[in-house]
């Protein structure tokens, strides 16, 4: 029995240490998978919205730290109470979101390892199985290092946590691992993979006009409704059979500027997915660099979700010079961890991306 706990306790804190250290890498991505559960369409309990960035962090550092704990052996009952308690609430969350298909990624690996709602679920079934297992035999959980240094090696482990989560908030995830990533050709990236049948994506967009909900279905676009924004769920036709980037539209009073864009062979991209929910702290940055961008023959364009009115409102207050385009948010939230970003295209292959604070390291 003692190996067996042996062994359950090394997958157990091994897992743990990696999903933690992956959504850590990204919390602000994990901020936006916990908002889709804290939504109306799901567990309803919008309150919590505004908290999301800060519940993810404490919840992907104490899930590395338990891991930690859980391998050198410190403080047994507290690690053993702690994940059964995490792993019992996961479970359960996972669950109800493949029954009644609620959340199509748990988010438990972040975008390194998309998992499917009930694959989520069967991977938690089995930590919770292992889990159990070290819970009824903590006598087996013995320590591997002298008991004066575990709380040194706690306290490490929270600062060094700490320490890099600060870091990619301020900057961008050190290991990105969405279809965004430098390097990448946005185009070939919205083909289907070869030999494929071709998905469609139908987004259905759920506002509440006039105290009535009504819904707008399209494939992607944010709909321009007078309303109070509620959410929105996806359907998808055709599994595996979906190009890794399926939502990227520029749309401006001119139309579809899509393919101008991704053609263009000088182009500097200002990513703001809510002007009113953005850093102004940024926007010295946004106007220093656009400047210098236009002035060196670049393609200048903002992108946002959001509507003319909060456009305009951000050009006069800061006096820009560029013009924004309306592309759907979640796909903005995807393509940059940072509101306001940036990227420079070439003909659609990303060369450089950047979080505002970083906009000095832009090289045009």
């Amino acid at each position: 029995m003692k190996a067996i706990v042996s062994i359950a306790r090394i997958l157990v804190g091994v897992l743990f240490i990696f999903s933690g250290f992956i959504k850590l890498n990204d919390p602000v991505g994990f901020s936006y998978k916990l908002q889709e559960y804290f939504s109306e369409p799901v567990l309803d309990i919008p309150f919590l919205i505004p908290f999301a960035l800060i519940i993810a962090i404490l919840i992907v550092i104490f899930e590395m730290v338990l891991g930690i704990m859980l391998l050198i052996g410190y403080a047994p009952k507290f690690t053993s109470w702690s994940l059964l308690g995490m792993i019992i609430f996961f479970t359960f969350l996972t669950f109800y979101s493949a029954y009644f298909n609620k959340v199509t990624d748990c988010g438990c690996f972040g975008d390194a390892i998309p998992l499917t709602p009930w694959e989520s679920f069967y991977k938690d079934v089995i930590l919770l199985v292992l889990i159990l297992l070290i819970f009824f035999n903590q006598k087996y959980i013995n320590p591997i290092f002298p008991l004066k240094y575990h709380k040194w090696v706690v306290f490490a482990s929270f600062m060094a946590s700490f320490a890099f989560c600060y870091h990619v908030l301020m900057h961008l995830p050190v290991f990105d691992f969405r279809p965004y990533k430098i390097g990448n050709n946005i185009p070939e990236k919205m083909k289907i993979p070869e030999g494929a049948e071709q998905a469609e994506v139908i987004y259905s967009w759920k506002f509440k006009v006039d105290g009535e909900e009504k819904v707008i279905e399209n494939n992607g676009a944010y709909p321009q409704v007078d309303g109070e924004f509620i959410g929105v769920e996806t359907t998808q036709t055709g599994e595996n059979s979906i190009a890794p980037i399926h939502d990227f539209v520029i749309e401006g009073e001119e139309g579809d500027i899509t393919d101008e864009v991704l053609t263009a062979d000088k182009v500097l991209l200002i990513v703001t997915y809510n002007l009113r929910a953005t850093e102004k702290d940024g926007y010295k940055a946004v106007k220093s660099l656009s400047e210098e961008a236009l002035q060196k023959g670049y393609k200048v364009i903002g992108l946002t979700a959001s509507g003319p009115e909060f456009q305009s409102e951000l050009k006069e207050e800061f006096d820009l010079n560029f013009d924004f385009y309306q592309t759907d948010e979640t796909a903005l939230k995807t393509i940059i961890r940072s509101n306001p970003g940036f990227l420079t295209l070439n003909n659609g292959t990303i060369t450089q991306k950047k979080h505002w604070f970083d906009a000095s390291d832009i090289e045009l």
